[in-house]
């Protein structure tokens, strides 16, 4: 028992991993994530005013962003720390299935290649549906070869948030800190717009989301560039290259940074710009166009993406074993 009270966060996170990458997140089970959306809504109800000016609206929004942290982070180390009292194995088991929930690498892959299926099957409307459920730009207008690369740069862009970064946090906290960054992460997809409802009343959230995701982000591009040195199908020297020149080619601090990766990786052509809510927003591009996107593609970037995941949830786990042997 005192094995794994002293190794729980090693074990809950290799645990979680695997629960993540044979099930997924299962509809019909309870989600933090929808939990967390939905305290966001209730408390902007009662917050957030049309009539707010500016400053308010700022300090509004910084309150519901340490109130949502606080709560969650504060409840679920009360909800482990009261398990690991009653027995260790309960705590390890509640850890494991909350590291799991915290992860997205199945559902990703499942969501994104189900994308192909749909264009093989139902033509480009279909596509178009599919790729609608997980990009944020318009979709009623994208070429077939346009839906596939919206997928595959969702793959690229959750790589990083939607796996690595709650890694990072899991291997510093455990259970804890990735429920932390699922939270940070959750704010800013329901509050972080640049826009005239969001502007300020969302800022809070847009930029902490950029300073969790600063390291995160980093680690995740240059670790697709390194697995991709070690899979046929991929340029890793490409890579490189691309994420060293394209990893600032985007509004967002992190977001290119795998994007730019996986780019290289696969001698594709992406971001410019796009249509999100029937407003055209100009982005830079990133990456070289070597070769037109393919109906395999999507499958190659889950397949680095996964690599990916491993290799950073080894080292990951070494670093913590290393500083947990060096600290007793």
């Amino acid at each position: 028992m005192k094995i794994i009270l002293d190794y729980h966060i090693l074990f809950s996170i290799g645990i979680g991993f695997c629960i993540d990458a044979i099930i997924g997140d299962p509809r019909w089970m309870p989600h933090p994530v929808r939990g967390m959306g939905w305290c966001i809504s209730k408390l902007e109800k009662g917050l957030r005013r049309e009539s707010d000016p500016s400053q308010k609206a700022f300090w509004k929004g910084v309150f519901l962003w340490f109130i949502m942290v606080l709560l969650w982070t504060g409840g679920t180390g009360l909800l482990l720390w009261i398990s690991y009292r009653v027995h260790p194995v309960l705590g390890l088991l509640l850890e494991s299935i909350l590291c799991a929930f915290c992860l997205a690498a199945k559902d990703l892959k499942v969501e994104s290649e189900y994308v192909e299926k749909e264009l093989s099957r139902g033509g480009i409307e279909a596509g178009r549906q599919a790729v609608g459920r997980i990009v944020g730009r318009d979709t009623v207008e994208l070429t077939e070869a346009e839906v596939r690369l919206a997928a595959v740069e969702t793959v690229a862009e959750n790589a990083s948030d939607g796996v690595i970064a709650p890694l990072f946090y899991m291997a510093l906290f455990g259970g804890i800190g990735g429920i932390l960054y699922k939270t940070v992460n959750t704010m800013d997809s329901m509050l972080g717009y640049r826009n005239e409802k969001y502007e300020y009343f969302g800022k809070m959230a847009a930029r902490m989301d950029d300073v969790f995701n600063y390291i995160p982000s980093r680690i995740t591009g240059v670790m697709i560039a390194f697995v991709s040195l070690f899979l046929s199908f991929a340029d890793g020297n490409a890579a490189f290259r691309i994420w060293k020149r394209d990893r600032r080619n985007h509004k967002s601090p992190n977001s290119a940074q795998s994007e730019s990766a996986m780019a290289g990786a696969l001698g594709l052509l992406m971001g410019g710009t796009h249509t999100y809510f029937g407003k055209l927003v100009e982005k830079p591009t990133i990456g070289d166009k070597i070769r037109e996107v393919e109906p395999g593609d999507i499958q190659r970037a889950n397949t680095i993406m996964y690599a990916c995941s491993i290799v950073c949830l080894l080292l990951f786990g070494l670093l913590r074993l290393f500083l947990q042997i060096l600290l007793t």
